[in-house]
């Protein structure tokens, strides 16, 4: 078969492959503290035909050489950890981080797991937990007695309690990574640590580069609609124009069979 149908083929599964990223960004425009995905490519080998810079004669050497390439493909898909909008809920558990860093939250397997998701809830035993009932970590108690809780932007929280007075109940940290794009998403609003995002570094809110916290907030998804719509119409043309290649590389082959 013709190599150019393999090349536009590629083509065709890269493309595809971008829509499906642009497609989970689109699915995910109301997710807490999503970060959206892109898709990266990379050409594929190359056949050398002729070496640039060997001997075309004596004295002369070929300037420019010929290689020609066998296509594209999606190397990875990458996550771009820009900062979402803060929407007010005015919830005191709801908890949005302004800056970098992720909360812990302890897994059903006793692994920690990370996310940008603040929107906390009480368990029946008073603990904060996602809303998938993983306890947040460090682990924070909420005791019957208090009125009303109050988390600082540097993590510390703190009660009011029914009979008067305060009380200091714990202190919340956040977790930084060298390289956060290298973090793994588990679903669920979780990632977890891979070699590629470095080791954790335990930080408390506001200090060492780590974001401040914000109470009664949300952080939203800093998914661009406009952006992906814009992203998914080049990418239905980039699709077309490869099946045009093969349908192009399929009428010189049927000239060829009905000529020769």
């Amino acid at each position: 078969m013709d190599a150019s149908m393999w090349v536009a083929k590629t083509g065709l599964d890269a493309q595809q492959t971008r829509m499906n990223v642009i497609s989970n960004n689109l699915a995910n425009v109301n997710t807490t503290g999503y970060k959206r995905d892109r898709a990266v490519f990379e050409d594929m080998l190359y056949q050398n035909v002729r070496q640039a810079g060997g001997q075309t004669d004596v004295n002369a050497q070929s300037p420019t050489g010929m290689m020609l390439g066998t296509g594209v493909r999606v190397v990875a898909t990458e996550k771009l950890h820009a900062q979402g909008n803060m929407v007010t809920t005015q919830n005191p558990l709801d908890v949005a981080i302004a800056g970098d860093g992720y909360f812990q939250v302890a897994r059903a397997d006793g692994t920690i797991a990370y996310s940008r998701d603040g929107g906390f809830k009480l368990s029946a035993t008073g603990q904060l937990v996602n809303a998938g009932g993983a306890l947040l970590q460090p682990a924070i108690t909420v005791p019957p007695t208090a009125a009303s809780v109050t988390i600082g932007r540097n993590g510390a929280v703190t009660i009011e309690l029914t009979g008067g007075g305060s009380q200091a109940i714990g202190q919340l940290q956040i977790a930084r990574f060298v390289n956060p794009s290298g973090l793994q998403s588990l679903g669920q609003n979780l990632m977890k640590e891979t070699p590629a995002s470095g080791t954790p570094q335990v930080l408390q809110p506001g200090q060492g580069g780590a974001g401040a916290l914000v109470q009664g907030s949300l952080e939203a998804s800093n998914v661009n609609v406009v952006e992906e719509m814009v992203n998914m119409i080049e990418t239905q043309r980039a699709y077309e124009i490869n099946s045009k290649a093969i349908s192009a590389v399929d009428g010189m082959l049927r000239f060829l069979n009905n000529n020769m």
